[in-house]
């Protein structure tokens, strides 16, 4: 007679009351920068999800992972600032709304293909906006160089560094 498993204490389970608290810090100290990239990452989490689960024809799982692509591409569309930059932001919603459909051709009629098009699309906008925030962070670090008050090497200092031995 084979015993019955063990679940993990609730400390170590991944919904536990830790792990959520843990989540929660994390989003309500985030930027906004980086909470847009926690909508990509979670997005490609949620449809990588999605496509293993249309492999192995569980349509009911396949549908709900991609709800939640669906529900986070509806957050990253509502959150776009027309006002400030329309032409941007409506190039991006169009890419939003496109993936979007994709998604709803590949929960419906079942099309890996379609749901790999969705995918590879929110991969290349989440690449890019990782290189975005990579140069903004660049470039905030070179203006905070720029105003620090850094002293000149002296000669005190310059003969306290010997590479002699």
């Amino acid at each position: 007679m084979n015993p019955k498993p063990q679940s993990p204490p609730p400390s170590m389970q991944p919904n536990s009351q830790a792990a959520q608290n843990y989540l929660r810090t994390r989003v309500m100290t985030a930027t906004p920068e980086q909470l847009q990239m926690m909508l990509f990452d979670g997005a490609l989490r949620f449809g990588e999800q999605a496509r293993a689960a249309l492999a192995e024809k569980n349509f009911e799982q396949t549908y709900n992972n991609i709800s939640r692509v669906q529900k986070i591409l509806t957050e990253m569309l509502s959150t776009l600032k027309h006002d400030v930059y329309p032409e941007l932001c409506g190039r991006l919603a169009a890419i939003y709304k496109y993936v979007y459909k994709k998604l709803i051709e590949a929960s419906v009629e079942h099309k890996a293909e379609s749901l790999d098009e969705a995918m590879n699309l929110l991969k290349f906008q989440r690449d890019t906006w990782a290189m975005l925030m990579d140069q903004v962070g660049k470039a905030k670090a070179g203006a905070a160089a720029t105003r620090m008050a850094i002293p000149s090497p002296d000669a005190r200092m310059e003969a306290s560094i010997s590479m002699s031995a």
